[in-house]
């Protein structure tokens, strides 16, 4: 079989989701938008290719220059089986980022301004994420966890807060960063609008 039989399309699995987005923008046309609620996308923002956000179970709001990496899943279904008292399904507020691989559940979800989420971590649903807090890859947030402002939290479970005060360079560089993926990402918002 050659390379070209291999490689199928990314097929859409689920119903369009509605979308609202900010005209400044990058989304790869290769990202996987799917559910019935409302996904909003801020300015700035960027949808690296083969990332998956999906409103079946709430509203998905993603703020001001936020980068959500390939393979993550945005609005995952939880196993647990707590109600959520929250219509929107995964909050990520400004200057967020969303590494490769990470899990973020859906129900009332929230993620703090400037805050890192590291490769393959896993967040469940109703956590809350204070500003600033860095999850090293492979950090586990239980379901209803609530994190403090400032967080260092590593894949063995252990904590400690960040002092460093260095939240003003660190929104200087995600403003960079975005400025080059605008250049290597090529933009495709009208695919899922409308």
């Amino acid at each position: 079989m050659s390379k070209r039989q291999s490689i199928l399309p990314r097929v859409q699995s689920g119903p369009k989701a509605p979308v609202n987005f900010s005209s400044s923008i990058i989304i790869s046309d290769s990202a996987l938008l799917t559910g019935n609620h409302t996904i909003n996308i801020s300015s700035e923002s960027v949808v690296h290719p083969r990332a998956k956000l999906d409103s079946s179970n709430g509203r998905i709001t993603i703020g001001r220059r936020c980068i959500v990496h390939e393979r993550t899943s945005i609005g995952a279904v939880s196993a647990d089986p707590k109600p959520s008292e929250s219509r929107d399904g995964v909050v990520i507020s400004d200057y967020a980022t969303v590494e490769v691989g990470a899990v973020i559940e859906s129900g009332g979800t929230m993620i703090g301004e400037g805050c890192v989420v590291g490769i393959g971590c896993k967040i469940g649903k109703g956590a809350k994420l204070g500003k600033h807090c860095t999850l090293t890859p492979q950090s586990v947030i239980q379901p209803w966890e609530v994190v403090p402002d400032f967080t260092v939290v590593y894949s063995n479970g252990t904590r400690r807060l960040d002092k460093r005060g260095v939240a003003d360079l660190k929104h200087k560089a995600q403003a960079r960063q975005i400025e080059v993926l605008r250049k290597l990402i090529p933009s495709n918002p009208a695919k899922f609008q409308g």
